[in-house]
């Protein structure tokens, strides 16, 4: 009996590494999977159907470090389009982990880096509706675009400042850009600096310009620069913060014989009320790219109830209005919930 105990405890004793090696072999070939599911339901006061509701969209994630030296993210959406789901794929791109320099290259299909919101998700936004300057210049669902990037993390000590590059071939579906049929790309860079004030506070500003083909066979450019205020005190960092955010874009459309010149901004207050519930209110200002004498104008305010880290509420208003529009009021509801493992957005 003695003899089989020891044997059985010499088995489990040499064995015991292998089981712990092919965990760890499991978690590195299996990548974090995630799927979430938004939901909106709202009221407007134009059009013959005023009541609607609909699962906006079901997005799954896929993320895995591949090795040492590059990872890969994989988003796909299923959304609904007059009442039919169609599945796209959002992002894919593989992003490398060990240049030199500080440098960091990205491939594949991705949000480009223009502004502070457009490599969100919409549902990690902290309203419901897209800012009308983001919709009139990029359209609903920001700049998403296929090519390659690349980002520089400035040796710099007195503060924190990243520089990035990227070439893309141009979106299929944009309200500046387009794809063209010669070699002429789109080009987008940022430049983002950040600094700690205190240890309650932090400011963010940044720089963007574009530059890529349009619908008349000529070039638009923009310019944009974004700037973010964050408080959110050591001591009370459950239970409150406060964020005071600014973009302005500008596009110059050329046309060949006239240059077209548009603008449009947003400013946002976000207000922390208690350890789960947000306040946020929002004024917006566009024109559109090909006819800035029409122009919009919007306020908005949203109420968020985060239940957890899994699951969101969020009520909304908005009202706007122009010179060649009607006042119109919407009501909107927003309904966000995760399953999986989904990691952290952008800071």
């Amino acid at each position: 009996m003695i003899n089989r105990i020891g044997l059985a405890t010499l088995v489990c004793v040499f064995l015991s590494p292998i089981a712990a090696s092919a965990q760890v072999t499991t978690k590195i070939a299996n990548p974090d999977i995630s799927f979430i599911g938004d939901f909106r339901a709202w009221y407007t006061s134009e059009g013959p159907r005023n009541w609607d509701m609909e699962m906006h969209e079901v997005e799954s994630s896929f993320r895995s470090v591949i090795d040492p030296f590059a990872r890969a993210d994989i988003f796909i959406g299923m959304g609904h389009n007059d009442g039919e789901f169609e599945f796209e794929l959002e992002e894919a791109y593989l992003t490398t982990l060990s240049l030199p320099y500080q440098l960091q290259a990205k491939v594949g299909k991705f949000r480009s880096n223009v502004g502070k919101i457009n490599r969100l998700h919409p549902h990690a936004l902290p309203f419901i509706d897209v800012p009308a300057v983001y919709a009139n210049f990029f359209g609903d669902e920001g700049l998403n675009d296929q090519g390659a990037s690349v980002n520089w993390l400035v040796p710099n000590r007195r503060f924190y400042q990243e520089l990035s590059f990227e070439v893309t071939r141009g979106p299929g579906e944009s309200e500046s850009f387009t794809r063209s049929d010669g070699n002429h790309m789109l080009y987008t860079s940022h430049l983002k600096n950040f600094w700690d004030l205190s240890d309650n506070a932090s400011l963010e500003f940044g720089l963007s310009g574009l530059a890529g083909p349009n619908a008349v066979g000529y070039t638009t450019t923009i310019v944009g620069l974004d700037a973010t205020y964050k408080w959110k005190p050591l001591q009370f960092n459950t239970f409150k913060s406060l964020t005071l955010q600014f973009e302005a874009f500008q596009s110059r459309k050329d046309m060949g014989s006239s240059m077209i010149t548009a603008n449009g901004m947003y400013a946002l207050i976000n207000y922390q009320l208690a350890q789960r519930w947000f306040l946020s209110g929002r004024f917006d200002h566009a024109d559109l790219p090909d006819n800035p004498d029409w122009n919009e104008k919007a306020v908005s305010t949203t109420l968020g109830w985060y239940l957890s880290e899994y699951q969101k509420i969020e009520i909304g208003g908005r009202t706007s209005w122009g010179p060649d529009l009607d006042q119109s009021y919407q009501a909107l509801l927003g309904m966000v919930f995760v399953i999986g493992t989904h990691g952290a957005h952008e800071y």
